[in-house]
Order: C-alpha cells, then sequence, then structure tokens
C-alpha cells in the first residue's frame, strides 16, 4: 500500500540529486543561483519543520480523521480512482486558499513567511518550510473531512500535493507555453516568490494555475521586471529559530504596545504590514528598499568549508533522526530532537561569523564526543559497537580541533563578530 511516508522516503534522494543537477546547470549557463550560507539555512529550516512534522502530524491527521468519522455523513470508496482524483482537486483548491489568506492574514503570515525569506530562489527554497503551520493550516482543509474523503486519501494527495511544489522553485527553467497557462509552473512561482511591486502577494495555485486565473490573483512573469526574491521584511540572519518566530515576536510586540484594545486583536489578523496608527509613530520601522544589499556576512573560506562539512553530517544524523525516532519513548526522541535544533542553530550562529557560535560548536563537537565515550549510546541505541564508539569519537574530536583551528584563521582575518 502507498502510504505518505514510503513517497517520502522515496523522494528525499530525488530532491539532492535535482539540487545537484540544478547546481550543475546553473553553473554551466554562467548563473549563480546557490549561495552556500543561504542554501544551509534554507535546508536546516526543512529539517527542523521535519521534526516538529514528527510530534505534530498526527495533530492535523488526528482531528482530520476524527471529523471524517464522526460529522461527515458518508465515507467516499478509498479504491475508486474518481475518489482519488476529485480529493487531489478539491486538496489544490483549498490549499489555494490557505496560501492566500497565508500572505493576507498576520498571524497567517508569521508561519508562511519563513518560507519567502530566502534572498535566493532555486530548489532549496522549497524545502525552506515552517515549523509552525501545523497550528492554523488544518482548519483550511475540514471540507474534504465532511465530505467523506478518508483520511489516507487527505493524507497522500496533500503529500503529492506538496511534492509538486519543489520542481516548480528553480530559475534555470525558462517558460514553458500552455503549460504556465494552466499549472504552476517556475516561471509563475519565481512571481510569487517577488517583492516588487507588480508581482507582490499572486499566483498562489499549488499544482493549478488556474485557481488564480479564476479569483483574480494570476499575474505573468516580466523580463522587463525580473523578479527579486525575498520579503519587503528582511529577516537579515541565518538563526533558524528567530527565523520561526521573527513575525509572531513583531505581532506581540505591536499588540502589547498598542493603546486601542481593538488595534491589539486587529494586529493579528490585519494584513501583514499593518500597524497600529500609534504604534508606528512610536516604534517607527525603516521603509522597504527593494535594491538593499544582500545579507551576506564575510567569513573565510576555511570557515564556509567546516560550516558546510558540519551542516552535511547534520543532514545524515537528520535522516536517522526520522528513521528512529517513531520507535523512540517520547522524552528520548524529544531529547534527540533537541540536539538536532541546538546544532542547526548553532550552524545558524557560525555562517554568520558570530563569536557566541563558537562556544556554542565547541560544547556541541566536544560534549557529543564526551557523552558518546563515556555512555556507549546514541539516541534509540543502547549499546553501541566499540568500533561505531571510536569512530563517532574521532569525527567529533577531529571537527573541535578543525574549529580550533579555522576558529585562529577567522580572528587573524578579524572576520568574528
Amino acid at each position: 500500500m502507498i502510504t505518505p511516508e514510503r513517497i517520502m522516503a522515496w523522494a528525499i534522494p530525488g530532491f539532492f540529486v535535482l539540487i545537484g543537477i540544478e547546481l550543475l546547470v546553473a553553473k554551466w549557463r554562467g548563473r549563480d543561483v546557490y549561495h552556500s550560507n543561504d542554501a544551509i539555512n534554507s535546508l536546516g529550516l526543512g529539517v527542523i519543520s521535519q521534526i516538529v512534522g514528527v510530534f505534530t502530524k498526527l495533530f492535523a491527521i488526528g482531528i482530520y480523521g476524527w471529523c471524517a468519522t464522526h460529522l461527515a455523513q458518508w465515507t467516499l470508496p478509498s479504491n475508486s480512482v474518481w475518489v482519488w482524483i476529485s480529493g487531489l482537486l478539491l486538496y489544490d483548491l483549498l490549499y489555494y486558499w490557505l496560501h492566500r489568506l497565508g500572505h493576507e492574514v498576520n498571524v497567517l503570515w508569521a508561519a508562511h513567511v519563513v518560507h519567502h525569506q530566502s534572498e535566493s530562489y532555486n530548489l532549496t527554497t522549497a524545502l525552506r518550510q515552517t515549523g509552525s503551520g501545523f497550528l492554523l493550516g488544518w482548519l483550511f482543509y475540514l471540507p474534504m473531512a465532511l465530505l467523506g474523503y478518508p483520511t489516507e486519501v487527505f493524507a497522500v494527495v496533500a503529500l503529492i500535493d506538496l511534492l509538486y511544489q519543489f520542481w516548480v522553485h528553480t530559475e534555470v527553467i525558462d517558460r514553458l507555453g500552455w503549460f504556465d497557462r494552466v499549472f504552476c509552473s517556475p516561471s509563475n512561482h519565481r512571481a510569487h516568490h517577488a517583492v516588487n511591486d507588480r508581482y507582490l502577494d499572486r499566483n498562489y495555485g499549488g499544482i493549478l494555475i488556474v485557481w488564480d486565473r479564476l479569483f483574480g490573483s494570476f499575474v505573468e512573469e516580466n523580463n522587463e521586471d525580473p523578479p527579486i526574491y525575498g520579503t519587503r521584511s528582511p529577516l537579515q540572519s541565518w538563526n533558524p529559530l528567530w527565523a520561526n518566530v521573527e513575525v509572531y515576536w513583531a505581532m506581540l510586540k505591536d499588540s502589547w504596545h498598542a493603546r486601542n484594545w481593538l488595534d491589539k486583536l486587529r494586529v493579528w489578523i490585519k494584513p501583514p504590514g499593518w500597524r497600529p496608527a500609534d504604534v508606528a509613530v512610536r516604534f517607527p520601522k525603516p521603509a522597504f528598499d527593494i535594491s538593499h544589499a544582500r545579507y551576506n556576512p564575510p567569513i573565510s573560506s576555511a570557515w564556509k568549508t567546516y560550516c558546510l562539512v558540519q551542516f552535511a553530517l547534520l543532514l545524515l544524523i537528520g535522516v536517522n533522526f526520522l528513521g528512529v525516532a517513531p520507535r523512540l519513548e517520547l522524552l528520548e526522541a524529544a531529547a534527540y530532537a533537541a540536539y538536532l535544533v541546538y546544532s542547526l542553530w548553532t550552524i545558524g550562529f557560525l555562517i554568520e561569523g558570530r563569536r557566541v557560535g563558537v562556544w556554542l560548536e565547541w560544547g556541541r563537537t566536544v560534549g557529543t564526543m564526551a557523552a558518546v565515550a563515556l555512555s556507549g549510546r546514541w539516541f534509540g541505541v543502547a549499546h553501541l559497537d566499540q568500533q561505531v564508539v571510536l569512530v563517532v569519537c574521532l569525527v567529533f574530536g577531529i571537527s573541535a580541533v578543525m574549529l580550533f583551528y579555522v576558529t585562529r584563521h577567522n580572528v587573524q582575518h578579524s572576520q568574528i563578530a
């Protein structure tokens, strides 16, 4: 039987193969579409989203299943091709409205903003996903439950809709003629991610762009006004935790400072960028400058290489977490998740060139080596083979030594803030 887990297991290796192909094609064409710090940040946010999903996927699926069982007047047959086709079309329509309101309602934008923060546009941007979308996103799909679509149909079509959107996050595929008029395509989605006035808040379709044509939100990419990516309140950080909370924190501050009680509520439901008049006067923010410089704190080549190697190791550890987490006790799974999030948070500080990242990384590398050496354990594995213990200790011991080397190198070049 096809399950979401099996589909994702097939898809993940494909993601990285396609990322490699995109990188090679871009280099061959002389285009610079990848920046290592941005790619690390996007992929790290994708890992955090998957980590959160381990603990929350039953939240949305559980609510959906309960509604489908107790509130639907009938159950549609899961062995019908038309149930699957209509389910995918209905899901895509509901996704359109979730996506559109995610740009028009501040509290929904607070979750969705993560996907738009990158100032690059490539396949790693597709994997840049929110860690808080589960809080409210489930509400938009309840019509499917009430219409009797089985839970397994909902879960699979949701994943299909999501996976489709991976390939449209690229600049190396040009216009596709008639395809652009019917489906979400790279050209259509480039416009969606742009902050230019022409493109702002358009092209919300997941698989079909016809929803945008029907509801008046379509815009065509224009070669004379090339898309500029990011948000109108630039993140200016590689911290994955801050990326997930920046808009929530801004709303909390504006709500706290607002003198009018209705404004305290309006902050959450008004469009992104809206602020109470009195708050905007007392706490002004600079106007958006579309020509602002890309966020790119300088670090040495050795420092960048260290970050890339450590991040690659974290990706492997993340794959292990996703494989073993369902079998772990809740506390052990939470501890493993916390270790990964801490590690990604540390890498974020490192690629910003911040000294605090050095101390956090010392704690991570030396602490991991000491914990494994003394306990002979890894998350989910009660007793490691002695050779495995030796390999883990060597990897993190060498990492600690290399950290010392690249830190001295960066200090000599005055690049650690």
